[in-house]
């Protein structure tokens, strides 16, 4: 056990077969903490942590892992961009809704010491000025995006009527090894590696804010073990806002002769979004990205390169 750390009791992590479910599992073993892991597929991470396999709508079984005690929730498991499950809005209600309300009670039975949700800047939908404060008023533009909003609203809730230490962490567009979902980034790498030419019709011009994975369970991190959570919601992004024209030149960097052609316009799936302010997620959480895109992407290449090599 990490003497930082005096808890015997695990952290359970939701989604920990998932981007950054499996990496935040990873970093809290390397802290010798205690980890609970579950995802709705049972897997073995490459250290060797078994992921348990449970629905979060199965209570009884949610409870029932947890019966032994629990130190802390991190819920990171959702649909998780809204490019997923854009025909099943049923499903998205279930599980990213009432998903979050079932870990928040349970961890409100079980006196969790703190609940982490691993949220979204899609909350926002569409903003107007920069920076954008995570005061600033929410028009979700996706079902995805409300999910979230719903969800936020609901852990503070229960930190507000049942004292749960609890806040919501807003991530922004996370890339990096393991992401399986749809990413430009790797579309880029992937089509770079094969000598093939990537070709989309927008987003030259359209700007994101990509967060490195490591630096996404940095944030959640530092909000799990945060002495006090004096806000109820943080931005947590890179601190860069970059076209996927720029993005283009950081891949073409580490691939000189790739082929990249972008054309102008916005995402289809995509929100328009202002620079987000990390500003009280640097104050009250001591949080700071790590990872710069370009380092982000040369890293992202050769995991991807590395993962086709064992694949072949």
């Amino acid at each position: 056990m990490n003497r930082n750390h005096s808890s015997d009791k695990p952290i359970l992590v939701t989604g920990a077969g998932g981007l950054v479910g499996r990496q935040l599992v990873r970093r809290l073993s390397e802290q010798q903490r205690s980890v609970l892991a579950i995802d709705r597929f049972s897997s073995v991470t490459e250290e060797g942590i078994e992921i348990q396999e449970c629905d979060l709508g199965d209570v009884h079984r949610l409870h029932a892992i947890a019966q032994q005690g629990i130190d802390s929730v991190v819920h990171c498991a959702a649909y998780s961009g809204p490019m997923v499950a854009r025909d099943a809005p049923y499903s998205m209600v279930q599980v990213n809704i009432v998903g979050t309300a079932n870990m928040l009670e349970l961890a409100r039975i079980h006196n969790a010491r703190r609940f982490v949700y691993c949220s979204s800047t899609s909350a926002y939908g569409v903003t107007e000025r920069p920076p954008v404060m995570e005061d600033s008023t929410l028009r979700p533009a996706s079902l995805y995006g409300a999910s979230k909003v719903a969800s936020e609203y609901i852990t503070t809730a229960y930190a507000n009527q049942y004292g749960l230490s609890a806040a919501s962490i807003r991530l922004s567009w996370v890339y990096g090894p393991g992401r399986t979902t749809p990413c430009v980034i790797r579309t880029m790498i992937e089509d770079a590696l094969a000598k093939r030419p990537t070709k989309m019709p927008f987003g030259s011009d359209f700007p994101r804010q990509f967060i490195y994975v490591d630096d996404a369970v940095d944030g959640l991190v530092k909000a799990l073990d945060a002495p006090t959570l004096p806000r109820s919601t943080y931005n947590v992004t890179g601190n860069t806002q970059t076209t996927l024209e720029q993005v283009a030149d950081f891949v073409r960097a580490v691939f000189t002769d790739a082929v990249i052609e972008l054309q102008p316009g916005p995402d289809p799936v995509d929100e328009f979004q202002e620079k987000f302010s990390i500003e009280a997620a640097r104050r009250d959480l001591g949080y700071e990205p790590r990872v710069a895109l370009e380092q982000g992407i040369r890293a992202y290449a050769n995991w991807i390169a590395m993962a086709q090599r064992k694949e072949s």
